[in-house]
C-alpha cells in the first residue's frame, strides 16, 4: 500500500498552451492546467457538469515531451503527485498553490 500513497491520475483537456521554461541549469520545466468534468443529475433530473482545474508542472523528458506535442486542448491522461508551496505576489501577500507534478504522460484522443 505505500506505492499508492500520494498518487494522482487524471484524464483532462489542456485548458492553455504550456508555458515551457529553460532553466540556466539546462533542466526543463512544462506548466499548464488540465479541465476534469464530472457530469451527474441533481434532485430535479436535469444533468450537471462541473469542472475542476488542475495545475500541473513537469520536468525533464516529460517537459520536453509536452512542450513538442501537447497544446490547449489535447485530451491527455497524468500521472503524478500533489505538491504544494507557498509564494508571495507582486503587492507581498502570501499565496497559496497545489500542484500535481506530472511523471507519466499518455496522449489521448486525436
Amino acid at each position: 500500500m505505500s506505492t499508492l500513497r500520494n498518487t494522482v491520475q487524471l484524464i483532462g483537456y489542456v485548458g492553455n498552451d504550456p508555458e515551457i521554461v529553460n532553466l540556466e541549469s539546462g533542466k526543463k520545466l512544462a506548466k499548464f492546467s488540465i479541465a476534469t468534468n464530472e457530469s451527474y443529475k441533481n434532485a430535479k433530473g436535469e444533468k450537471i457538469t462541473d469542472t475542476q482545474w488542475h495545475n500541473v508542472v513537469a520536468w525533464g523528458k516529460t517537459a520536453e515531451l509536452i512542450e513538442n506535442y501537447v497544446p490547449k486542448g489535447k485530451e491527455v491522461g497524468i500521472e503524478g503527485k500533489l505538491t504544494s508551496r507557498s509564494y508571495e505576489d507582486k503587492e507581498g501577500v502570501k499565496r497559496y498553490i497545489t500542484e500535481v507534478v506530472c511523471n507519466e504522460l499518455l496522449l489521448l484522443g486525436k
